[in-house]
């Protein structure tokens, strides 16, 4: 009988696709995919430590995992695991601890592990965080999705070193994908009826740092002429990289979603000096108004960072004036948390609990609002939207638009998988309702 495993993820999209492939890794080595609520043999927890809640929660998972089955075997591995591993060893059940690096041989210790307690009764836990100095890309690929929308990890690492962030640390320097790997990796899955990829990484936009002279831009303009795929969508940007030139390159992509996820975190000058953005907020409104003049259909997102130390309420106020002008679609709202060995956890003016918690909720509000208008006006356009159909539930499909509306509409075909034109007519429960347009 082959041995159990499940696993969970914590964290970004980089996380699940680590997850995925080591998942399927798992498979290759003869055992077998269970949910994590199951009884397992061995439990994977891919955690992640971008807040103190992130800690908080990879801790309370990897306990859940215990009292599901005591006897079976805890690996960890991620972000949280990388800064904390000794933290993490003395959990009860964990028997292995990695970093970021080395992912892809927890199914080889997982085994080496289970012959030992065959053989010896017991288990001697180990920690395996290897450093990251000299780290290169770690061979990974995902092989099939479950939904017609795959993610693709292009990038790891960050150079950034923004004061706040504890990512840079636990993930290391930029190591970049060959574009030929990720080429293949689309196909294979385009071959399987992935419709949709999302290039992500750590740092996606630096995505080719770590090569002589090919960037983003560069990949981009490949996949569309060399790559199967419908639909090509980017992973969180930092607002720098939209330069003009870009922006052009951008604009004449035809296989593009017209949407981007923007890493922009104040709206303050002042605020984005202290956390060592490598932008201002002049610099971040002028990408998206270009782009916008460029791509009409264009829509983005956002995360927003509220409570920075030394935001005051002025800051704040030109973050909310920020997002108006800016428009977005969406906003993950969330509290600054101090991040041990970073140097804003040290800074002067650390803001107040009940103050951040005042701010994230008007900036929520706002982004509520915002969202609402922005469904409006693309009702009043009265212009169908292409939507790629992922779930249905009664007859009701659900899935995105390429400007990265959550559509639903009615239908009695089978539309999994499905890019369909549909006219948005009304919203309902946060999401634009509409009708299938026949072509």
């Amino acid at each position: 009988m082959a041995y159990r495993v499940g696993l969970y993820t914590l964290g970004c999209k980089v996380s699940q696709y680590e997850t995925e492939a080591v998942a399927e890794a798992f498979v290759g080595a003869g055992f077998e995919l269970c949910s994590f609520k199951d009884v397992c043999d061995v439990y994977v927890v891919n955690t992640c430590t971008v807040t103190a809640e992130s800690d908080r929660k990879s801790r309370q998972i990897i306990r859940r995992a215990n009292r599901t089955n005591p006897e079976a075997l805890i690996m960890v591995m991620g972000c949280y695991s990388e800064r904390s591993a000794s933290e993490v060893l003395g959990l009860r059940g964990v028997a292995c601890v990695i970093g970021t690096e080395g992912k892809m041989r927890l199914p080889e210790k997982a085994l080496a592990l289970l012959a030992e307690r065959q053989s010896s009764g017991r288990v001697f836990p180990i920690a395996s965080v290897l450093p990251l100095e000299n780290a290169v890309f770690e061979p990974m690929t995902v092989k099939s999705a479950p939904r017609t929308r795959a993610y693709v990890k292009i990038e790891d690492g960050c150079e950034c070193r923004c004061t706040y962030c504890a990512i840079s640390l636990a993930r290391g320097n930029v190591r970049s994908k060959r574009a030929e790997d990720i080429l293949a990796e689309i196909q294979g899955l385009c071959d399987g009826g992935t419709r949709e990829v999302v290039l992500t990484g750590i740092e996606t936009s630096s995505y080719g740092a770590d090569f002589s002279s090919y960037g983003l831009i560069d990949l981009l303009e490949k996949i569309e002429k060399e790559s199967p795929v419908s639909r090509i969508r980017l992973g969180s940007l930092s607002p720098e990289w939209l330069k003009m030139d870009v922006i052009d390159r951008l604009s004449a992509l035809s296989k593009l979603t017209p949407h981007f996820h923007l890493s922009v975190q104040s709206g303050s000058s002042a605020v984005l000096r202290n956390m060592k953005r490598r932008y201002n907020k002049e610099m971040a409104l002028s990408s998206v108004l270009a782009l916008r003049e460029q791509i009409p259909t264009v829509e983005f997102t956002a995360d927003m960072m509220v409570g920075f130390p030394g935001e005051t309420q002025e800051d704040f106020e030109e973050t909310m004036d920020f997002a108006r002008q800016a428009a977005f679609l969406d906003m993950h709202v969330f509290a600054y948390s101090p991040r041990k060995g970073t140097p804003a956890a040290s800074f002067e003016g650390q803001i107040d609990e009940e103050t951040k918690k005042e701010r994230s909720a008007r900036l929520s509000a706002l982004g509520k609002e915002l969202t609402r208008q922005r469904q409006q006006n693309r009702i009043f356009k009265a212009e169908p939207l292409k939507v790629l159909f992922e779930t249905e539930k009664g007859g009701l499909w659900r899935g995105h638009s390429d400007e990265f509306f959550e559509v639903e509409a009615f239908s009695q075909e089978n539309l999994h998988g499905a890019l369909c034109s549909v006219l948005p007519l009304s919203v309902k429960n946060g999401r634009l309702q509409g009708t299938i347009v026949k072509e």
